[in-house]
């Protein structure tokens, strides 16, 4: 009746529809589509549900919302017209998986041309001059205790 591709449209469709409120135990859990892979939470204030999207912070949400002329709604009662506006400011910054892939690059140039933030990234310690005599343990991981040899009593 529909065809192959009619079959897919409605499948994809309806799959999306199932991301997009998807429920656990009874908590429904909605999000409002931005961009690409960046979603928001519709049931929050917009100045923080933009703080979901990663690179955003609290600084750059009250920013982007100034830029915009937009008061601190909830996401959900966004128009049409303000979301294609948000997309708009937010195609400005770099964020999201965009980000991610620029701050992966960058440490993997580290690591290749070896200096210093380079080596410590290799051996997962800290870049940053924090101690790692005592503390680190984030970066270096849970150390196991040497247990100590039993004494063997002499008789």
């Amino acid at each position: 009746m529909f065809g192959l591709r009619g079959t897919v449209a409605i499948a994809s469709y309806a799959s999306r529809r199932l991301l997009q409120s998807v429920s656990f135990h009874g908590v429904g859990a909605r999000c409002l589509n931005i961009r690409a892979g960046m979603e928001i939470p519709d049931n929050k204030p917009l100045k923080f549900a933009l703080q979901y999207i990663h690179g955003i912070g609290r600084a750059r949400a009250a920013q982007i919302l100034s830029e915009l002329n937009m008061s601190n709604k909830l996401a959900m009662d966004l128009t049409r017209r303000e979301v294609v506006a948000l997309d708009d400011v937010l195609s400005k910054y770099v964020i999201g998986r965009d980000l991610a892939g620029l701050v992966d690059r960058d440490i993997k140039r580290m690591k290749d041309i070896q200096c210093y933030r380079g080596i410590r990234h290799v051996d997962n310690l800290p870049c940053r001059g924090q101690r790692t005599s005592t503390n680190a343990r984030t970066r270096k991981g849970s150390q196991r205790v040497a247990v100590a040899a039993s004494k063997k009593l002499k008789k």
